[in-house]
This record gives C-alpha cells, structure tokens and sequence, in this order.
C-alpha cells in the first residue's frame, strides 16, 4: 500500500469512528436494530424463496415494498414479515416514515393490498399515518432473541 493510500484509509477508518462517537446512545441502539431486522429479514426471504408469500407477493417483494395510501403517499417501509405457527404471514412490521428515533408497528393484512408502482409492487392501506402512529410499537423481542442466540 502507497503512503497516500494509507493515509486515505487511515482518515476514512477516522471519519466513521467520528460519527459514530458522535451518535447518541439511542440513537446507537436504533442503527443495531435495524442492522438486526434486515438480516432476519433477508434470511427469511432467502429461506421463503419464491412462493407468494401474502398480497400476490413473495417475501422478498414485500421486503422490497413501501406502504402507502391511495394516493401514493409513503408512510413508511416494509422491514418484517410476520407468521404464526403454521407459516402463513400474519402482519407486515413497517419503518413508520418521518419517526426519530426510528419507530416500527405491526400491521394486519386485512386491509392491505399490493399495487404497482413502475416495475415495482408496494403495499396500499386505507390507515392515515395518524391511524398507523396510533399503533402499538412492534414486538421486537423474538427478533432480538433471535439475533442474539437467546431464547
């Protein structure tokens, strides 16, 4: 490596470690979470493979979708897929938009519908954002049993 490549890696390695000194603790708590979801959920759409999963979709395309309104409006992402027991999906956990910290609810199928947006699928929904605000916080806690090996 070149004196001058070192140097650059030495100030890239330096500006990441500024910013996330930088970060507060929640909001620390916040990014390992979500780095948590997106690789339980990437697993999952791995493991689901192609099969409709919910909606007309598989997983992955779910994972891919936004949840809007009819108009169009993106109230947030799709992060998770729920099941019950016998497999069959139960709920999407959606990234509420514009939260801070980052806040994720569970919403029920009943209602939802798949819609096309380009060469894109997102997932459509007569709740308002204030309707999904009003939902309960998402129970996070088999995911991060989950990723941490606990039970």
């Amino acid at each position: 490596m070149t004196k001058s490549n070192l140097t650059l890696a030495a100030l890239t390695a330096g500006c990441a470690m500024t910013a996330a000194c930088s970060e507060s603790p929640a909001e620390q708590e916040a990014e390992r979470m979500e780095d948590q979801i997106e690789m339980q959920a990437d697993q999952s759409a791995l493991d689901a493979g192609t099969q409709e999963a919910a909606l007309g979709m598989n997983e992955a395309q779910l994972l891919d979708a936004d949840l809007v309104t009819a108009d169009g409006t993106d109230l947030g992402e799709v992060e998770m897929v729920r099941r019950d027991a016998s497999g069959a999906v139960t709920g999407l956990v959606v990234e509420l938009e514009d939260t801070d910290p980052d806040r994720w609810v569970e919403v029920p199928l009943d209602g939802l519908t798949s819609r096309a947006d380009g060469d894109d699928m997102d997932i459509q929904t007569s709740m308002s954002a204030d309707d999904l605000a009003a939902l309960p916080d998402a129970d996070m806690s088999a995911m991060t049993a989950d990723a941490t090996g606990a039970m």
